[in-house]
Formats: C-alpha cells, sequence, structure tokens
C-alpha cells in the first residue's frame, strides 16, 4: 500500500467526523468521504509526504461538500422555476374554461354536497366559516366536499369521457348543451 493509501486510510474517522459537522448526517458524510476517496485515487498528481496528503485529501473533500451544496441549490433553483412555469390551474369559477357540462351535471349532485361545492369551490367561501354555518365539524365538513367532488367527478366521467380525465378543462366534448354525448 502506498503512503496516500495508508495516510488516508488512517484518518478516515477524522475526514468522516469533519464531513459529519459540515452537512450534518452520519451516511451523507460517509457518501461524501467516499466520493473524495475516489477523485482522490482519480487524481494525477498526488502528494508525496504524510503531511501534504491530509491537507491535499482535506482540500477534495472540501470541493466535494461544495459541490453537494452547489447541486442541491441548483436543485432547488430548478423546482422553483418549474413552479413558477406551471400555468396556475383556473378557478372552478372561471367559467370561460370549465366545461359547459359541469354547470349541466352540477343539479344532479344531491342537495348537501351540492351546496358545499357552491359555497367553497365556486363563491370561494372560507371552508371553517362554512362548516360552522351548517353545524358541521371541520373533518365532517372535508369529508362531504370529498364525497360531492367525487359525485360531480363520476358524473363528467360517464358525461363527457375523455375531457373529464384532463379535468373538464378547455373541454372538447363539443355538445354540452344538447346532453347527447358521451352515451
Amino acid at each position: 500500500m502506498d503512503l496516500m493509501n495508508e495516510v488516508i486510510l488512517k484518518n478516515l474517522e477524522t475526514f468522516v467526523a469533519f464531513t459529519r459537522k459540515r452537512v450534518g448526517d452520519l451516511h451523507l458524510a460517509e457518501d461524501l468521504v467516499q466520493e473524495s476517496l475516489v477523485k482522490a485515487l482519480g487524481a494525477e498528481r498526488k502528494p508525496m509526504d504524510s503531511e501534504d496528503t491530509v491537507a491535499w485529501f482535506y482540500r477534495i473533500l472540501r470541493r466535494t461538500i461544495i459541490d453537494l451544496y452547489r447541486r442541491r441549490a441548483a436543485r432547488s433553483r430548478a423546482l422553483d422555476r418549474f413552479e413558477q412555469e406551471l400555468p396556475e390551474s383556473p378557478s372552478p369559477s372561471d367559467t370561460r374554461v370549465l366545461c359547459a357540462c359541469f354547470k349541466r351535471l352540477l343539479p344532479a349532485v344531491p342537495e348537501a354536497y351540492r351546496e358545499l361545492v357552491e359555497r367553497i369551490d365556486l363563491q370561494s367561501e372560507d371552508p371553517s366559516l362554512v362548516a360552522q354555518e351548517l353545524g358541521l365539524t371541520r373533518n365532517n365538513l372535508t369529508v362531504r366536499l370529498h364525497r360531492a367532488r367525487r359525485h360531480l367527478r363520476d358524473a363528467l366521467s360517464k358525461n363527457c369521457q375523455a375531457c373529464s380525465k384532463h379535468g373538464c378543462l378547455d373541454c372538447t366534448c363539443g355538445n354540452a348543451g344538447d346532453g347527447s354525448h358521451g352515451s
């Protein structure tokens, strides 16, 4: 075994401890030290004595840690950009993009459920206030609203078929007003 390998192996626990202090996770620290070891083994120029080897390996290790944080920051920026580029979902009250079938099928939803969809989804009322006014717990309201939406989604799926799979937005079912499609 050459001098470099001996020095690095002798100081391995110290390198892991050093890295753990900077990343806060033992397993990640071990992975980063391992990544640094691979870089060290592949380096063209290697130090000649033990003091130089330790300092040299710490430089590799620091760069590996910095690279980790740069990757994380880049990933975070990319996710932020992606989130900003996503088109906002139109609100349910944006009737110019909602399928015309939605309005026609809403009366088919049971009255108690329909009221929740109309007040919360279409009129954007505060669910906590709606629950209080109706004498429901917040959890009960959430369950009922989920059932109401499912009922409406099922009705749209039966009526509109393909376009309902995409939320009935920019609907292509075409015959929304005559009741003849989807069967």
